[in-house]
């Protein structure tokens, strides 16, 4: 695919080439929503189910197109004036993200097939899929325009899946608080986006890059407010203190597997558009970003944990709230290597994609084991889980694991070796400070991380029931939430026992 080229002496050619396979994780998935979609007006209500294996189909298929892109090298939309600026590049940072946040939505549809017995099917599939493609694209964009056109398509098919619940008030409620908070955050990046554009003439992030080193004095002020304010906005998205208030009610209202969703994919497309902005557009602001960084960490791990730490085991959802608030003590974690990034070299980005990974991998897997209490106690409790090893031993080990994993406890190694390399990030570049916080939050973890799973190996109370308490033949588990709580125990076992295999993103530079 060509667009017409002007043949004049010396003119600089208009041809751009269309690498249909660099593209394709994004362009598969966005496919397969419009063809759920168009699906769901012509398939009765006994066949709904295939929409959703439909969906799962479509994930594998844009998973699979990730194999022949391994070599990192190839990019598109590029402009043809000799610059080499892309909008679209598939390198290794790209590839390892995309492998993320499609696995999550293919762990995510795992847990809903089956489970969209009161949900509007095709319109479920389809905004599932959407977000999904939205999420894909953004790691590869390398211009701020499809950078904010990627986050919008990952961001507002999400608040409808939360509201999805038709006649649920609390869903209502937290896709609206949702839905405001993500506007207002959008906004204040699309200001930060306009400024950084005002003061570059171009939206490239290497020709940025290029250009705000020589910013002339007058501009300045408007260029440092430029990138205050696109990082603001990622802030949000990424549930930074304190941008994270929109967190815990959210996942409370959102169904269950949405929550797994946007705990894991949400956070990775925020967490991949802020390194993007940063260590490739802003690296002669890394003064102005990475103590401001610094500080979000130390703030976002603290009130994370110390909020989970306040969890009362008796509270309705407090299982789903607790997890809501443990994630965003992981995205203060996850801030540090991002802010060791300024103060020494863009390799320190390979630590929060090593963590990232592992944090998909066991968030998502305990979101499953809450799933699959939920089913027999909707109230998902943390004193549901007292006794689940009596009725489940497999369900209580998966979830004590990812627990272990979670706080950084053997056998849980995969956790400790990712908490041991971003603490080894933020010690390299000097930031000692931020070391000890992330310690002293790491024990604060511990506490909360070793009750919950100290309850599922202990007697339930007396007159009460066990988390997983026998269920009648209408309440069986269904096989892919079976299925996706053995794939994360299995992902999750194997990297504990071969870790360099997320491990080693820490050692090079994904760029």
């Amino acid at each position: 695919m060509t667009v017409a080229a002007d043949s004049a002496p010396g003119a600089a050619s208009l041809v751009q080439s269309v690498d249909w396979l660099a593209i394709a994780p994004p362009v598969i998935a966005a496919s397969v929503a419009l063809i759920v979609l168009v699906a769901d007006l012509f398939v009765g209500e006994r066949h709904k189910p295939l929409l959703g294996y439909g969906a799962v189909a479509g994930l594998v298929a844009a998973l699979a197109t990730l194999v022949p892109l391994r070599a990192g090298d190839r990019s598109t939309f590029c402009l043809t004036d000799g610059s080499q600026a892309c909008s679209y590049t598939a390198d290794h940072f790209a590839l390892v993200i995309q492998a993320l946040v499609l696995g999550g939505a293919l762990l995510t549809a795992l847990l809903s097939v089956g489970d969209t017995r009161k949900l509007p099917a095709g319109e479920f599939w389809f905004l599932l899929l959407a977000s999904a493609a939205g999420a894909a694209l953004l790691p590869a964009a390398r211009d701020l325009a499809t950078l904010v056109v990627a986050l919008e398509v990952a961001s507002l098919p999400a608040f409808a899946l939360v509201g999805i619940k038709r006649g649920d008030r609390r869903s209502s409620e937290a896709a609206l608080k949702f839905f405001l908070s993500s506007v207002v955050a959008t906004a204040v990046m699309l200001l930060g986006v306009s400024f950084v554009y005002a003061t570059t003439g171009t939206m490239h992030l290497t020709e940025i890059a290029a250009r705000l080193d020589d910013v002339p004095g007058r501009f300045s002020t408007l260029a440092e407010a430029g990138v205050v304010l696109t990082l603001v906005g990622f802030a949000f998205k990424t549930a930074a203190a304190p941008f994270h208030f929109w967190v815990p009610d959210t996942y409370v209202g959102a169904p269950l597997p949405i929550a797994a969703y946007l705990s894991v994919v949400g956070k990775a497309v925020g967490f991949s558009g802020l390194v993007l902005v940063t260590v490739i557009g802003f690296p002669s602001y890394a003064d102005v970003w990475g103590p401001a960084l610094a500080v979000l960490a130390a703030l976002t791990m603290t009130v994370g944990n110390v909020a989970a730490l306040r969890q009362t085991a008796t509270r309705a959802r407090s299982a789903v709230r607790l997890l809501a608030w443990s994630s965003v003590g992981q995205a203060g974690y996850l801030l540090v290597p991002i802010a060791a990034a300024a103060y020494s070299s863009d390799e320190q980005i390979g630590s929060t994609v090593a963590y990232a990974l592992m944090y998909a991998v066991v968030n998502l897997g305990a979101f499953a084991v809450a799933a699959l209490v939920a089913r027999s106690h909707p109230g998902n409790r943390l004193s549901d889980y007292r006794g689940v090893y009596a009725t489940r031993p497999l369900a209580a080990l998966a979830m004590g694991f990812f627990l272990l994993c979670l706080a950084g406890l053997p056998p849980g190694v995969i956790g400790l070796f990712a908490k041991v390399t971003v603490f080894s990030a933020a010690v390299d570049a000097g930031l000692g400070w931020l070391a000890v916080v992330m310690a002293v939050n790491v024990v604060i973890a511990l506490y909360y991380y070793l009750r919950w799973t100290a309850a599922l190996f202990t007697a339930p109370e007396a007159g009460t029931q066990s988390g997983t308490a026998p269920q009648g033949p209408g309440h069986r588990v269904p096989a892919p939430l079976t299925l996706a709580i053995v794939l994360t125990a299995v992902a999750g076992i194997t990297l504990s026992g071969a870790p360099q295999l997320i491990l080693r993103f820490a050692a090079v530079s994904l760029f």
